[in-house]
C-alpha cells in the first residue's frame, strides 16, 4: 500500500473525515505527486525535500492560484508528513520549518435582513423546482447549517414534531438544530411534491434535496443555485451558501443571542470561530455598549 493511500485510511478509521474532505485531501497530494513525475522524476513525494515543495508552491502562485488556496495545501502536506512521521516512514517533515503564506484577510458581508425579505417575498412554491429552491433557503438561513451538511440530509432527519433537524457536521460530529414553526408549511409542500415527482421518474431515494433528475444534489449545484437565487437581490461580490451561514450568525447575534449558543447551532468546536461574526456586528455591539456602559447615561 502506497504512502498516500495509508495516510488517507488513517483519515477516515481514525480521524472520522468525510468522504468530501478525503477527496480533498488526496487531490492535493496526487497533484503534488504529479508535479514530482514531471520535474523531479528522480524524487518522491515519501522522500522529497523542501526545495521541492516550495517550487511546487511556487508554480501554484505563477498559475495564479490563490495564496489561501495555496495553504490549504501546506496544511495538506504538514498533515501528510506528519503522519509519516508517526509511522516512522519520514526522520524529519520536508516543511518542519515552512511558515504559510500571508493571506488578506476578508471580511464577509452577511446579507442584510432586508435582501432576506425580498428574497423570500420572491419564492414561489408551486411547483417541485420551486418548493425545492425555496425550503432551501429557508433551510440554510435558518439553521446556518453548512453546504456539506444539507447536501447530505436524509429524509430521516427531519422531526417535524419536535420541530428539529439532525445534522451530520464535520468529522461525523451531530447535532440537533431546532426549527422555526414557518418551516412547517414549506416542508410539508416540498416534501408533497416531491414524492410525486420521484413517482413520475419512477425513482427512489433517501436524500431530502434531489435535482430534477430524482439525483441528490452535490457542492456545485447548491452554490449555483444560491447565487442564481441572490443575484437578482444583492450587489454582493460574494452571494453564497457560506454567506448565508455567516447572514444566519450575525443576524442572530444582532437581536441578543448569546455567542455561545449560536456556537452551538453552527458547530463550532471552538468559539473563536464564531467571534469572527462579532466583527461585523459593529452596529449591535455599539448599541450594547451605549445602552450598558456607565458614562454613556
Amino acid at each position: 500500500m502506497d504512502a498516500i493511500q495509508k495516510f488517507l485510511d488513517y483519515l477516515k478509521v481514525e480521524k472520522n473525515y468525510s468522504s468530501h474532505t478525503l477527496m480533498a485531501y488526496k487531490n492535493d497530494l496526487v497533484g503534488f505527486e504529479d508535479y514530482l513525475q514531471q520535474n523531479k522524476p528522480d524524487t518522491s513525494i515519501v522522500k522529497t525535500t523542501y526545495s521541492s515543495c516550495r517550487a511546487w508552491f511556487v508554480e501554484l502562485s505563477q498559475q495564479g492560484l490563490e495564496n489561501r488556496s495555496i495553504n490549504r495545501k501546506i496544511s495538506t502536506l504538514r498533515s501528510f508528513y506528519s503522519f509519516l512521521l508517526k509511522i516512522r516512514e519520514i526522520e524529519k517533515s520536508p516543511l518542519s520549518q515552512h511558515k504559510p503564506i500571508k493571506v488578506k484577510k476578508n471580511l464577509r458581508v452577511p446579507f442584510s435582513k432586508e435582501e432576506m425579505k425580498r428574497v423570500f417575498d420572491s419564492l414561489p412554491n408551486n411547483s417541485f423546482s420551486a418548493s425545492r429552491d425555496r425550503l432551501l433557503i429557508e433551510l440554510l438561513y435558518a439553521t446556518g447549517m453548512r453546504r456539506g451538511e444539507l447536501m447530505n440530509l436524509r429524509l430521516e432527519n427531519l422531526d417535524l414534531e419536535q420541530m428539529t433537524v439532525n445534522v451530520l457536521g464535520k468529522r461525523n460530529k451531530e447535532r440537533r438544530i431546532p426549527l422555526l414553526n414557518r418551516l412547517v408549511f414549506p416542508i410539508e409542500a416540498y416534501l408533497n411534491f416531491r414524492e410525486k415527482h420521484l413517482s413520475q421518474l419512477k425513482k427512489g431515494s433517501s436524500y431530502l434535496f434531489i435535482t430534477d433528475k430524482g439525483n441528490p444534489v452535490y457542492a456545485k449545484w447548491v452554490y449555483k443555485k444560491v447565487n442564481q437565487i441572490f443575484r437578482t437581490f444583492s450587489q454582493k461580490k460574494v452571494c453564497s451558501p457560506h454567506i448565508l451561514r455567516h447572514s444566519f450568525a450575525t443576524h442572530l447575534l444582532t437581536e441578543g443571542a448569546n455567542i455561545q449558543e449560536i456556537k452551538e447551532l453552527l458547530g463550532h468546536s471552538s468559539l473563536a470561530s464564531t467571534e469572527v461574526y462579532a466583527k461585523n456586528d459593529i452596529q449591535g455591539l455599539r448599541k450594547v455598549y451605549l445602552s450598558a456602559h456607565p458614562r454613556s447615561k
